[in-house]
Protein backbone atom coordinates (compact mmCIF):
# COMPACT_ATOMS: atom_id res chain seq x y z
CA UNK A 1 0.00 0.00 0.00
CA UNK A 2 1.58 3.31 -1.25
CA UNK A 3 1.64 6.27 1.69
CA UNK A 4 1.71 10.03 0.95
CA UNK A 5 4.34 11.06 3.54
CA UNK A 6 3.64 14.52 3.79
CA UNK A 7 -0.29 13.96 4.02
CA UNK A 8 0.38 11.20 6.92
CA UNK A 9 2.50 13.07 9.07
CA UNK A 10 0.27 16.25 8.76
CA UNK A 11 -2.79 13.63 9.83
CA UNK A 12 -0.67 11.62 13.01
CA UNK A 13 0.02 15.81 13.81
CA UNK A 14 -3.56 16.46 13.85
CA UNK A 15 -5.13 13.37 15.17
CA UNK A 16 -3.07 12.07 17.34
CA UNK A 17 -0.65 14.88 18.54
CA UNK A 18 -2.49 18.21 18.70
CA UNK A 19 -6.17 16.69 19.43
CA UNK A 20 -4.01 15.39 22.81
CA UNK A 21 -3.18 18.23 24.04
CA UNK A 22 0.32 19.04 22.80
CA UNK A 23 0.75 22.97 21.83
CA UNK A 24 4.85 23.17 21.47
CA UNK A 25 5.20 24.56 18.14
CA UNK A 26 8.67 23.54 17.68
CA UNK A 27 7.28 19.88 18.60
CA UNK A 28 4.86 19.63 16.25
CA UNK A 29 6.92 21.74 13.49
CA UNK A 30 9.83 18.95 13.83
CA UNK A 31 7.21 16.19 13.83
CA UNK A 32 5.83 17.48 10.61
CA UNK A 33 9.14 17.66 9.39
CA UNK A 34 10.80 13.95 10.34
CA UNK A 35 9.62 10.99 7.69
CA UNK A 36 8.52 8.47 10.58
CA UNK A 37 8.35 5.88 7.90
CA UNK A 38 11.62 6.18 6.96
CA UNK A 39 12.83 4.64 10.50
CA UNK A 40 10.61 1.49 10.19
CA UNK A 41 11.52 -1.84 8.29
CA UNK A 42 9.81 -2.39 4.51
CA UNK A 43 7.12 -4.14 5.45
CA UNK A 44 5.65 -1.63 8.56
CA UNK A 45 5.72 1.31 6.08
CA UNK A 46 2.08 1.52 5.58
CA UNK A 47 1.64 1.76 9.54
CA UNK A 48 4.45 4.12 10.09
CA UNK A 49 2.32 7.22 10.87
CA UNK A 50 -0.30 5.07 13.17
CA UNK A 51 -1.43 5.70 16.61
CA UNK A 52 0.94 2.95 18.26
CA UNK A 53 4.38 1.47 18.33
CA UNK A 54 6.14 -1.04 15.89
CA UNK A 55 8.39 -3.76 16.87
CA UNK A 56 12.10 -2.15 15.76
CA UNK A 57 13.81 -5.41 15.83
CA UNK A 58 16.30 -7.18 19.19
CA UNK A 59 12.85 -6.92 20.94
CA UNK A 60 12.66 -3.09 20.90
CA UNK A 61 9.91 -0.59 19.54
CA UNK A 62 10.17 3.05 17.68
CA UNK A 63 7.50 5.04 20.59
CA UNK A 64 3.77 5.76 19.28
CA UNK A 65 3.74 9.32 17.93
CA UNK A 66 2.06 10.96 20.54
CA UNK A 67 3.94 9.15 23.04
CA UNK A 68 7.88 11.21 21.32
CA UNK A 69 5.73 14.59 21.39
CA UNK A 70 4.43 14.30 24.76
CA UNK A 71 8.28 13.91 25.77
CA UNK A 72 9.67 15.82 23.62
CA UNK A 73 7.74 18.53 24.85
CA UNK A 74 7.61 17.98 28.78
CA UNK A 75 11.55 18.35 27.80
CA UNK A 76 11.77 21.77 26.84
CA UNK A 77 14.37 22.03 24.09
CA UNK A 78 15.52 25.09 22.35
CA UNK A 79 18.02 25.75 19.77
CA UNK A 80 21.87 24.71 20.96
CA UNK A 81 21.06 22.82 23.67
CA UNK A 82 23.20 19.90 24.34
CA UNK A 83 20.77 16.56 24.93
CA UNK A 84 21.91 13.26 26.02
CA UNK A 85 19.11 10.65 24.58
CA UNK A 86 19.48 7.10 26.40
CA UNK A 87 18.11 4.38 23.92
CA UNK A 88 18.56 5.44 20.15
CA UNK A 89 16.38 2.62 19.20
CA UNK A 90 15.16 3.59 15.00
CA UNK A 91 16.87 6.85 15.75
CA UNK A 92 13.63 8.58 14.69
CA UNK A 93 13.39 10.58 18.77
CA UNK A 94 16.92 11.48 17.48
CA UNK A 95 16.10 12.66 14.59
CA UNK A 96 13.11 15.14 16.01
CA UNK A 97 15.53 16.47 18.89
CA UNK A 98 17.90 17.36 16.43
CA UNK A 99 15.40 18.98 13.90
CA UNK A 100 14.42 21.17 16.58
CA UNK A 101 18.22 22.62 16.97
CA UNK A 102 20.07 20.54 19.94
CA UNK A 103 22.78 19.14 19.79
CA UNK A 104 22.06 15.10 20.24
CA UNK A 105 24.11 12.95 21.93
CA UNK A 106 22.78 9.11 22.15
CA UNK A 107 23.65 6.00 23.32
CA UNK A 108 22.53 2.76 22.13
CA UNK A 109 23.40 -0.50 23.95
CA UNK A 110 21.77 -3.10 21.13
CA UNK A 111 24.92 -3.29 18.47
CA UNK A 112 22.83 -3.80 14.88
CA UNK A 113 19.94 -0.59 15.91
CA UNK A 114 22.96 1.31 16.91
CA UNK A 115 24.58 0.66 12.91
CA UNK A 116 20.96 1.32 11.40
CA UNK A 117 20.51 4.74 13.07
CA UNK A 118 23.95 5.76 12.58
CA UNK A 119 23.41 4.81 8.55
CA UNK A 120 20.05 6.75 8.64
CA UNK A 121 20.50 9.73 10.57
CA UNK A 122 23.95 10.41 8.51
CA UNK A 123 22.29 10.10 4.84
CA UNK A 124 19.19 12.46 6.19
CA UNK A 125 22.47 14.85 7.16
CA UNK A 126 22.06 15.34 10.76
CA UNK A 127 25.56 16.75 11.77
CA UNK A 128 24.56 18.29 15.15
CA UNK A 129 24.04 14.44 15.86
CA UNK A 130 26.41 12.27 18.08
CA UNK A 131 26.19 8.19 18.50
CA UNK A 132 27.75 5.89 20.91
CA UNK A 133 27.15 2.08 21.29
CA UNK A 134 27.62 1.24 25.25
CA UNK A 135 25.75 0.59 27.97
CA UNK A 136 23.24 4.10 28.54
CA UNK A 137 22.92 3.74 32.38
CA UNK A 138 26.42 5.06 32.15
CA UNK A 139 25.55 8.56 30.47
CA UNK A 140 28.02 9.72 28.11
CA UNK A 141 29.99 11.47 31.24
CA UNK A 142 32.78 12.87 28.67
CA UNK A 143 30.28 14.77 27.04
CA UNK A 144 28.46 15.85 30.18
CA UNK A 145 26.99 18.25 31.38
CA UNK A 146 23.82 18.04 29.68
CA UNK A 147 20.90 20.85 29.31
CA UNK A 148 18.68 17.83 28.86
CA UNK A 149 18.34 13.95 29.17
CA UNK A 150 15.77 11.72 28.11
CA UNK A 151 15.35 8.57 28.45
CA UNK A 152 13.34 5.93 26.19
CA UNK A 153 13.24 2.96 28.50
CA UNK A 154 12.02 2.14 31.78
CA UNK A 155 14.11 1.10 34.70
CA UNK A 156 13.04 0.72 38.47
CA UNK A 157 14.57 4.05 39.85
CA UNK A 158 16.75 7.07 38.11
CA UNK A 159 20.38 6.34 37.54
CA UNK A 160 22.59 8.84 39.51
CA UNK A 161 24.74 8.93 36.54
CA UNK A 162 21.99 10.90 35.20
CA UNK A 163 21.76 13.03 37.88
CA UNK A 164 25.49 13.91 38.16
CA UNK A 165 25.66 14.12 34.45
CA UNK A 166 22.25 16.99 34.13
CA UNK A 167 23.23 20.72 34.08
CA UNK A 168 22.29 22.89 36.59
CA UNK A 169 19.67 24.09 35.92
CA UNK A 170 18.36 21.23 33.49
CA UNK A 171 15.58 18.87 32.70
CA UNK A 172 14.99 14.97 32.79
CA UNK A 173 12.54 12.94 31.19
CA UNK A 174 12.63 9.12 32.41
CA UNK A 175 9.78 6.53 32.70
CA UNK A 176 10.63 5.13 35.90
CA UNK A 177 8.79 2.27 37.99
CA UNK A 178 9.17 -1.15 39.99
CA UNK A 179 7.46 -3.38 37.44
CA UNK A 180 9.02 -4.24 33.70
CA UNK A 181 6.73 -2.58 30.99
CA UNK A 182 4.62 -0.25 33.51
CA UNK A 183 6.31 2.84 34.59
CA UNK A 184 5.31 6.36 35.73
CA UNK A 185 6.99 8.97 33.52
CA UNK A 186 9.00 11.31 35.54
CA UNK A 187 9.88 14.64 35.12
CA UNK A 188 13.28 15.62 37.19
CA UNK A 189 14.52 19.12 37.56
CA UNK A 190 17.97 20.19 38.51
CA UNK A 191 17.90 23.63 39.92
CA UNK A 192 20.38 25.40 42.49
CA UNK A 193 21.69 22.18 43.49
CA UNK A 194 18.20 20.66 44.42
CA UNK A 195 16.58 17.67 42.50
CA UNK A 196 12.33 17.71 42.36
CA UNK A 197 10.71 14.75 41.13
CA UNK A 198 7.33 14.56 39.18
CA UNK A 199 5.07 11.98 37.84
CA UNK A 200 3.30 13.03 34.96
CA UNK A 201 1.48 9.80 33.69
CA UNK A 202 1.93 6.27 33.35
CA UNK A 203 3.81 4.93 30.12
CA UNK A 204 5.03 1.16 29.28
CA UNK A 205 8.47 1.24 27.43
CA UNK A 206 10.99 -1.57 27.12
CA UNK A 207 13.47 -2.29 29.80
CA UNK A 208 16.27 0.02 30.59
CA UNK A 209 19.48 -2.50 30.88
CA UNK A 210 22.75 -1.68 32.09
CA UNK A 211 24.59 -1.61 35.47
CA UNK A 212 22.27 1.06 37.10
CA UNK A 213 19.01 -0.62 35.94
CA UNK A 214 17.33 -3.82 35.43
Amino acid sequence: MEIDPKRSRERMVRDQIIARGVSSLAVLSAMRKVPRHLFVEEALKPQAYEDHPLPIGQGQTISQPYVVAWMTELLDVKPGMKVLEIGTGSGYQTAVLAEMGAVVHSVERVPELHQLAKNRLAAMGYGNVHLKLDDGTLGWPESAPFDRILVTAGGPKVPEPYLEQLADPGLLVIPVGPERRSQNLTLVRKQDGKIGRKSVGQVMFVDLVGRHAW
